[in-house]
């Protein structure tokens, strides 16, 4: 196996025996200077093939006992859904879970949007979703909150090959494109579209999106740290305030301060990630 490029010491891009570039994890395994061939294939963790390229740098970000906590749970998922899951998946779920683990660092428990249909349409995801919750703890020493079950079968559900109704698509994509718009002219900044960041804040955007539509209610916990949100980031909040306005008058769609709360953390994040690019 050769290694053509490190991403940090325990990650690496290696060519396969056919020539197929390959994400590796294993200790050690990205710490010499590339290119070099690789003997010991038993230092190898995990493999990936197909991963999109847009991802790699993030990869650089990640904890690893967060990375093989995601690993593990979505090789789980591939035995127990019986379908494929995006070759991304692994990485999409830890930059989640590593997420989650620092808003709990900071005292931010979230409902969970659409936590009753998840729980009676996607059991298996579901359950998939709690067992996550072990697997992070056996790996981390860290037990995240129940309510993350929900939000990581969301991950499993958007990551399972399907085919949707191209009309609700269409309109969910022009949604989002709207959003876009204001978050960009209330913040001047550029969302770069193509980064992982905002595939990140999208796929938010989607769920929310999907969540009013429907009508599903959310229960409104985590909205008590809406207040002191607001006074630390006065123009996230504002941006926020913004969108929650135009669904209102544009969509009938009512978020209450629970999603004005995930807007607002969502919105501060891709921001800080272009800013900090």
């Amino acid at each position: 196996m050769q290694i053509i490029r490190s991403i940090n010491t325990s990650a690496a891009i290696g060519l396969d025996s056919g020539g197929h570039e390959v994400v590796l994890l294993g200790k050690g395994i990205g710490f010499p200077k590339t290119p070099y061939e690789l003997g010991d294939l038993s230092v190898i963790d995990r493999s990936f093939y197909d991963v999109d390229p847009r991802y790699l740098d993030m990869l650089s970000s990640l904890q690893q006992p967060v990375l093989m906590a995601s690993a593990d749970l979505v090789e789980q998922a591939e035995v127990n859904l019986e379908c494929p899951l995006n070759p991304n998946l692994p990485f999409t779920l830890a930059d989640h879970l590593q997420f989650a683990m620092e808003r709990v660092a900071r005292g931010i428990d979230l409902t969970a949007p659409l936590a009753y249909d998840v729980k009676h349409l996607y059991p298996k995801e579901y359950e998939l979703g709690e067992l996550a919750l072990d697997i992070f703890q056996d790996y981390t020493g860290s037990r995240l909150p129940d309510s993350e079950a929900v939000t990581i079968a969301l991950h499993l559900i958007n990551a399972e090959a399907e085919t949707g109704d191209e009309h609700r698509v269409s309109a969910m994509l022009q949604v989002i494109s709207e959003v876009d718009e204001i978050v960009e002219r209330k913040l001047a900044f550029k969302l770069d579209k193509e980064s992982y960041s905002y595939s990140r804040f999208a796929m938010h955007l989607r769920y929310l999106i999907q969540r009013l539509s429907s009508g599903t209610p959310v229960e409104n916990i985590g909205g008590t740290m809406l207040k002191p949100l607001a006074n630390e980031y006065p123009d996230i909040y504002m941006c926020a305030l913004a969108v929650r306005d135009h669904l209102k008058k544009n969509y009938g769609w009512h978020c209450n301060d629970e999603e004005t709360l995930y807007l607002m953390l969502h919105i501060n994040r891709v921001r800080e990630k272009e800013q900090n690019k």
